[in-house]
């Protein structure tokens, strides 16, 4: 009897060890904003211009 006690104890607690399985732990991806430059919007234009005036001045 004492030998049957054992072997359900033991199982039990094997059992209580291994409950969930083996899953992958989910990490939530860190959110990275883009840093903004504050020319950005008139970066374009000042190259445009400076294409226009190097053209104008190669005539």
């Amino acid at each position: 009897m004492k030998k049957l006690a054992l072997a359900a104890a033991l199982s039990v607690a094997a059992t209580t060890a291994f409950a969930g399985g083996m899953v992958e732990p989910v990490m939530e991806p860190e959110v990275v904003e883009a840093a903004t430059s504050s020319s950005s919007g008139a970066l374009v234009p000042l190259l445009l211009l400076l294409v226009v005036a190097a053209a104008v001045a190669s005539n």
